[in-house]
């Protein structure tokens, strides 16, 4: 029996999604299949109202097409608040017909600011203060007749709120409404509480707190950055069996309160009395008689959107590893994960027992709990005990970064703190997991670990620098350097073009980007920062083929690049201004944040990136005189560039590690400069041990500037350091999390300077896109976006990894890459979804000794197959391949000092070589004989002038042609 069917049906990434805005919303959906090399022919798309079908409002019939992401809906006008159920089929290559799909629905929100009759609501100043510190709490009662058939609530509030029915939490999502660019952009939240609702009086209630809105934010003392008013906007709309309808709005009836949170901020945590605590206030029959009333409040004329990226929610729970006490003599808990959410308590105390938990991310060099690095944000949380009996808590309305937590108060805790009385709540914007990256190597792989947290931790509805500090913002160059890594790890089309909506909103009218988004800092664009507004749109778009994020931003990555063009004298170098420059870079001046790097040789690079991008997305879009104009613009600005930073000979003026690999990332230089540029990088590192010292403009491509310049080994040798300072001397230090700087903590134990210093930062974990893309080997076809066409080469790493796996789902479906090494034998898995293509390399084979699934490449379902300098190269179709082929050489070690070196593999390619660093030779010297001596007794010989160093150049030269020196260990 054959399996062909459609699963996974999604709206705009979600699945059944609820309350959404989009007039043209678009489905897609994944083919499975068990046949190789299975492709979609057509597809049938059914959309009606009911679920049964009986009313079809969009047909497409059989559609001839292998598209299968983001078909957008083309029938009649969506409807407010209604429910659209749809169902696929496909039609395959082999004209296999699928079943139809299951059903899948949509559910539109409200359409048109006609379909709103809420009012804004604050508590009455007569009764309450409305800048008072304890959070509100909203009531109001009303009755619905017997029949309920649907009911949903629309609705959002300012700051933040949480929204109760019949006193229960009508939603697990956290945070709410999220943070937008509130002057312009405000999400409103959909529930479906039928279920929740019943036939007579019934009570909603919501509490309302600061949150980024009115909060302390940025600076001390810096508060009501949008507002300085809370207020509450929501109407529950109630669909009866009899096909009548009524609707209970915010309006001035509504009662208003104080509660038990007397305090809440993001920055500074919460405090709860459970003293006072309002048994039963969002149940009806509550006695509401020393409730004040509530005003209608006018508010700024801010655009309503539907929730756009998913919700923050609690989506792990940790429990405690181990409690101490320190030297300094505090109780500690240790979560053993630096973690970004809540501490949940449970206690069973007298009236008014206080508890205060302090949070932090690491302990000092003497054990003592390190707050030095919060800045002014206390991350604290108070619970005031109520006293009856087993009483459980979580703060509402804020989030810590943590691993280590100070508890003061509970009782008995000078005899240990009970450990399950405590557990870690994990809070992030819910996103879906696509990947997985794992190897030999166990740092490497805690090194994963570590970049998955800080991923979590830093995207709590908007994609943040840090989690702990007085700071968490939407840092623009943090955001762009790390993304193509996030969508690696997480599906992040919702999240990201969210945040896109905002960065638009925001950008300045010139064209300029603030340094953050939402924009509450008030700077304005660096180079590297403020091109987050194209790299960002532009890589949603190779990931997941949205060309409508390219759409919707195309005019801000014009305005973008245009501003970029009238700055300074001449329009094709970007040459005035202030710059971050390659920030927290190790080459920077004493007492300096910003790297060795010139700044206007920075700018005028990502002025280039920045346009290349723009002319792309013309292309995408079919801007074809535009496509023209920016083609010419980017030609003019590399010959600027050229002109301006690189000499005669090839030598980039900046002879910095940043300078050589943006100018190969970017494709600022060709031909002979290239390959100059490639080899004098590939020198800085050999000339610092193999040790970085870029910051955050140069360490996100450093590797695969190497990879791609023909240095894998020097790339792989920069992974494996574990000495200070590399990715893994932070494993190494302990660290579950990216550091902020390289050195957070130095070797002695002590601190960076507590004016920055993020346990927690994840820009530095860009390495993952690497390890992904280059070591793993996934990667697509940049012709073709979303992985339509998927290309598999890996780059094997010598003996420092025997074995790597990565396993990414796409739009289309699973694709996997996983191989390992013995000293006989590679093996090579694929796996390659429905409906897609791959083109395969596997490396170092020759066609006579692979076999897939122990069969010849012949006898297989390839679909072509050669063998070429770099090995065999194969294109197939969808379906699983398991690829074996003699590995050559066994496993090779890496050069070290003391490595002899037997014979090269061609005579003639290593005379090439040698005579580009000593001309002349006619021959190999003595030191590539048979007689074989050590890279150390090279720098007594210095035969022919060879330098240990330039030996070490010419053995990476030959190396990237495949003429891999056959080493042993004597």
């Amino acid at each position: 029996m054959t399996l062909l069917k459609v699963e996974n049906l999604t709206c705009e990434y979600r699945k059944n999604p609820l309350g959404i805005d989009i007039k043209r919303p678009r489905v897609s959906w994944k083919v499975k299949s068990d046949r190789r090399g299975t492709m979609q022919q057509a597809y049938h798309i059914q959309v009606a109202y009911e679920e049964d079908f009986t009313e079809i409002i969009w047909d497409t019939g059989i559609t001839e097409s292998d598209e299968s992401i983001h078909i957008e809906y083309g029938g009649p006008e969506l409807k407010s608040k209604t429910r659209y159920f749809y169902k696929v089929k496909v039609r395959d290559n082999f004209n296999r017909e699928t079943e139809w799909s299951e059903t899948a629905w949509l559910e539109t929100g409200l359409l048109s600011p006609e379909d709103w009759q809420a009012e804004w609501i604050t508590p009455d100043p007569a009764g309450i203060n409305p800048l008072s510190e304890p959070a509100f709490l909203l009531r109001k009662e009303f009755t619905l007749k017997a029949g309920i058939k649907s009911a949903r609530i629309y609705g959002t509030g300012v700051g933040l709120y949480e929204l109760y029915l019949n006193g229960e939490r009508v939603s697990d999502e956290l945070l709410a409404p999220g943070w937008t660019s509130y002057h312009n952009r405000l999400q409103y939240q959909t529930y479906d509480v039928t279920k929740q609702l019943q036939d007579g009086t019934n009570a909603i209630g919501i509490i309302l707190a600061d949150g980024w809105y009115k909060g302390n934010l940025v600076r001390e003392n810096n508060r009501n950055i949008y507002g300085n008013r809370r207020a509450a906007f929501f109407q529950i709309h109630v669909t009866y069996n009899d096909g009548t309808e009524e609707v209970i709005v915010t309006d001035n009836t509504w009662k208003a309160s104080t509660g038990p949170i007397v305090f809440s901020e993001i920055y500074h945590g919460e405090t709860y009395d459970a003293r006072l605590e309002k048994e039963g206030w969002s149940q009806s029959n509550y006695n509401e008689q020393d409730w004040s009333g509530t005003i209608i409040q006018e508010m700024p004329n801010t655009q309503l959107v539907a929730q756009e990226n998913v919700p923050t929610r609690v989506t792990e729970v940790l429990k405690p590893i181990d409690t101490f006490v320190t030297p300094a003599g505090d109780t500690i808990l240790d979560m053993g994960q630096n973690m970004v959410g809540r501490i949940r308590l449970k206690v069973n105390a007298p009236t008014g027992t206080r508890i205060v938990l302090k949070h932090a991310e690491v302990l000092d060099k003497d054990g003592n709990i390190y707050f030095g690095n919060l800045k002014f944000a206390k991350q604290k949380v108070e619970y005031i005990t109520k006293g009856e009996g087993l009483e459980s808590f979580a703060p509402h309305f804020t989030f810590q970064g943590f691993r280590y937590v100070k508890v003061e108060g509970f009782p008995g805790q000078e005899n240990g703190l009970p450990l399950e009385n405590f557990v870690g709540e994990v809070i992030h914007s819910d996103m879906e997991r696509v990947g997985e990256f794992e190897c030999s190597d166990p740092l490497v792989n805690r090194l994963q670990e570590n970049i998955v947290w800080g991923q979590r931790g830093n995207f709590v509805d908007v994609p943040t620098d840090c989690p702990q500090r007085s700071e968490r913002l939407g840092w623009t160059a943090d955001a762009q350097v790390f993304i193509p890594t996030a969508l690696f790890n997480y599906q992040g089309g919702p999240f990201f073009t969210k945040w896109l909506r905002d960065l638009k909103a925001d950008q300045l009218p010139d064209g300029n980007v603030p340094f953050v988004i939402p924009n509450v800092e008030g700077g304005k664009g660096s180079a590297a920062w403020g091109d987050a507004a194209t790299i960002i749109p532009w890589t949603v778009y190779q990931t997941y083929g949205d060309k409508r994020v390219l759409a919707e931003q195309y005019d801000s990555m014009k305005a973008w690049v245009e501003y970029i063009r009238r700055q300074g004298k001449n329009e094709y170098l970007w040459d005035t201004g202030f710059h971050f420059g390659d920030w927290l870079a190790l080459d920077a001046k004493e007492n300096s944040f910003v790297g060795a790097t010139a700044k206007d040789f920075i700018a005028t690079v990502f002025y280039a990136h920045s346009t290349r991008i723009l002319r792309n997305a013309a292309k995408v879009l079919g801007n074809v005189e535009e496509v023209h104009e920016y083609s010419f613009l980017l030609d003019k600005i590399i010959e600027q560039f050229n002109h301006e930073f690189i000499s005669p000979s090839g030598r980039l003026v900046s002879p910095t590690q940043t300078a050589h690999v943006i100018a190969l990332m970017f494709d600022m230089v060709e031909g002979k400069a290239k390959d100059r540029t490639a080899y004098e990088l590939n020198q800085l590192l050999i000339q610092n041990d193999y040790h970085l010292n870029t910051g955050f403009v140069g360490t996100p491509y450093i590797s695969l500037a190497l990879s791609k310049g023909g240095y894998h080994e020097t790339a792989v040798k920069l992974l494996m350091k574990d000495d200070f300072p590399s990715w893994l001397y932070q494993v190494k230090k302990g660290a579950t999390t990216v550091w902020e700087h390289w050195d957070s903590i130095k070797q002695d134990g002590s601190f960076w300077s507590d004016q920055m210093n993020s346990f927690n930062h994840y820009a530095y974990g860009s390495i993952g896109n690497w390890m992904y893309k280059v070591v793993a080997g996934i990667d697509m076809d940049p012709a073709l976006s979303a992985y339509k066409k998927i290309k598999i080469e890996p780059k094997f790493a010598g003996i420092s990894f025997t074995q790597a796996k990565a396993v990414f789902e796409s739009m289309y479906g699973r694709i996997l890459s996983s191989w390992n090494l013995t000293n006989e034998v590679v093996e090579v898995e694929v796996e390659i979804p429905a409906n897609t293509t791959a083109d395969i390399l596997l490396p170092r084979a020759r066609l006579k000794d692979v076999r897939e699934g122990n069969k010849p490449l012949a006898s297989g379902d390839i679909h072509s197959y050669m063998e070429t300098v770099d090995g065999v190269r194969l294109t197939v179709g969808s379906g699983f391949y398991h690829f074996m082929y003699r590995n050559e050489g066994g496993l090779k070690p890496s050069f070290t000092d003391d490595t002899p070196i037997i014979d090269f593999l061609d005579y003639n390619e290593v005379v090439a070589v040698l005579e580009k660093f000593a001309p002349g030779i006619t021959k190999p010297p003595a030191i590539f004989s048979t007689k074989a001596r050590s890279l150390k007794e090279l720098a007594e010989l210095q035969e022919a002038d060879l330098t240990v160093d330039k030996v070490k150049a010419i053995i990476e030269e030959l190396k990237a042609l495949e003429l891999e020196a056959v080493l042993v260990n004597k």
